[in-house]
């Protein structure tokens, strides 16, 4: 068996030099990405069929993301107790056992308790992972690394809904059947692929691994501009802008809502082509330039949508919010690696996380009153207001990428 599962290893690619590790990170998370996104259709619809109320049923989605954030905290600790790899295959387990067992569910009760249960190995995968990203990815490649982390979770979450689609059609259950199957997947590749940090060849962790304490980091302007540019993203793109863009295409435009979904494609294509490029730019101009340009074009991009007179300029907007989120994925995670230096970052890895969780939470919320009151332009302006006091944190914040030092040139031989 080892010897099997050692030549999968010898599989597995670098890409542009990052550790393998890295790799599988991202094959883990396009894993979790291709199933949520085929369930996350299914969850509202089959909520419906035990005769609850819309509410309730949107309840079922909501209650995934809150025990996202109120169980941050305790799996930033267990990350630094336990270790990243076990809390991370932990968190797939729950996860996809609570998928399986949801797709069983006799009742609205049962369904929402075992989507709840899901949010918390959700929580602990995430930060068990992006922990373990950074502390396996030397610092001048951080950057590269969350982009491939990412671009693993956005190429899974732009497939999985047409996936869904076809699922749905064989059983309203069958897509927590499937979800469940993907995340076996995720946990067989945690458990067999990626080796306990001890036998990881990373100079970064040669030093002292003594978990690094939250709120000493908290004070420091670099986390301040992390966190900001996280809620943000939160705020903008998993909050306002998925619940505003849809309406914004019918109400606004009066276009029919496969509009909506092709300008979400557009701006996950772009930003999937770029983060390369946006994780090079961390790397190798630094982590404030290229969070400092993610932060301005997403300004752009919200002021652009807010006034889109037509499609054409409206899938315009949507290529250059794609283009801003190239820059905002890979920078900020990069940052917080920095601040934690290598040393077990569950608690700091946790703040962060929060942050962009409390973004989506009221991001659609603050959207919706504020259509309701002045219209799409206000709306949209709410999205622009925070992302202006992220870039002030972002302008104010010190570099952290630390310069390299070039090696010595090789000396000639005596004779």
């Amino acid at each position: 068996m080892a010897a099997i599962v050692a030549r999968v290893k010898s599989w597995v690619p670098r890409f542009g030099g990052l550790p393998r590790e890295v790799s599988v990170l991202a094959a883990i998370a396009f894993c979790v990405a291709l199933g949520f996104g085929i369930v996350i259709p299914a969850i509202p619809l089959f909520a419906r069929t035990f005769g609850v109320s819309a509410f309730a049923a949107s309840a079922v989605i909501s209650v995934f993301a809150a025990m996202r954030l109120v169980s941050s905290p305790a799996a930033g600790w267990a990350v630094n107790r336990f270790g990243e790899r076990t809390i991370m295959s932990s968190g797939l387990a729950i996860v996809g056992l609570s998928s399986l067992a949801a797709g069983f569910a006799t009742d609205y009760v049962q369904l929402l308790v075992l989507r709840g249960v899901g949010g918390a190995g959700s929580a602990m995968f995430t930060i068990s992972a992006t922990a373990l990203l950074l502390r396996v990815a030397p610092p001048e490649f951080r950057g590269r690394a969350s982009g491939l982390f990412q671009a693993g979770f956005l190429i899974g979450g732009v497939m999985g809904p047409a996936v869904g689609g076809l699922v749905i059609a064989i059983s309203i259950r069958a897509p927590f059947f499937v979800y469940a199957g993907t995340l076996l997947a995720a946990f067989l590749v945690a458990i067999t692929l990626l080796p306990r940090l001890e036998h990881v060849e990373a100079p970064q962790l040669e030093q002292d691994t003594e978990p690094i304490r939250f709120l000493p980091t908290l004070r420091l302007p670099a986390y301040q501009a992390a966190l900001g540019a996280n809620f943000a993203n939160g705020f903008v793109f998993f909050g306002l802008r998925s619940s505003l863009v849809p309406l914004f295409v019918v109400e606004g435009l009066r276009q029919g809502p496969g509009l909506a979904g092709i300008g979400f494609v557009v701006s996950a294509g772009v930003q999937a082509a770029l983060l390369t490029f946006g994780g090079r730019t961390a790397d190798r101009r630094g982590r404030r330039p290229a969070l400092v340009i993610g932060l301005a074009i997403g300004v752009i991009s919200l002021a652009m949508l807010a006034f889109a007179p037509n499609p054409a300029w409206f899938l315009i907007a949507m290529a250059v919010a794609g283009m801003s989120g190239a820059f905002l994925g890979p920078s900020p995670t990069a940052i917080v690696g920095d601040v934690a230096r290598g040393h077990h970052g569950g608690s700091v890895v946790a703040g962060f996380q929060m942050m962009s969780d409390v973004g989506s939470i009221f991001g659609p919320l603050v959207a919706g009153l504020l259509l309701d009151q002045s219209g799409f332009p206000l709306a949209f302006s709410a999205g622009v207001a925070v992302t202006l006091l992220a870039l002030v944190l972002a302008v104010r914040m010190p570099e952290t990428l630390e310069a390299q030092e070039p090696e010595p040139a090789p000396q000639e031989p005596k004779e």
